[in-house]
């Protein structure tokens, strides 16, 4: 995507994509994208630091886990969902209780995450079509 649109003079300020402890395993955003934005200078949106929140179902790590592993990538926001007043509250306790990971808490975190990564079973939007609106409803493309 971002090399159609700099073949037609196009310029992102934003990219949106899912950032989070399990991407960093498969078919990763972190890895494959987030260079390229920073490098040209582009904003991040990181979402999905929960894998809305499939990767809370794994039991490997904790939301304030996810949220603080999304806030400490370079990225310009991290965005949660917050669908009711404790998820809200969470959010609020993540942001005031972060502070930068060392290279240590990110690789214990990796770590306890790698295994159930493997195959993207807790990233559903990279497996399947679960969130995928054109293809629950083609008409949609004409």
């Amino acid at each position: 995507m971002l090399n159609t649109a700099s073949a037609h003079q196009f310029a992102f300020d934003t990219v949106q994509m899912p950032l989070n402890v399990m991407d960093a395993h498969f078919n990763s955003f972190e890895a494959k994208v987030l260079p390229v934005l920073l490098k040209q200078n582009i904003g991040v949106l990181g979402m999905k630091p929960m894998g809305d929140p499939f990767i809370l179902h794994s039991k490997t790590v904790t939301a304030i886990d996810c949220l603080h592993y999304s806030m400490n990538l370079p990225t310009s926001v991290v965005i949660t969902g917050c669908d009711s007043l404790p998820i809200l509250q969470q959010a609020i306790d993540a942001a005031r209780s972060f502070q930068p990971l060392s290279a240590g808490a990110v690789s214990r975190l990796l770590a306890r995450t790698a295994q159930a990564a493997q195959s993207g079973e807790y990233e559903l939007y990279k497996i399947s079509h679960h969130f995928d609106g054109t293809h629950q409803n083609p008409q949609w493309l004409g």
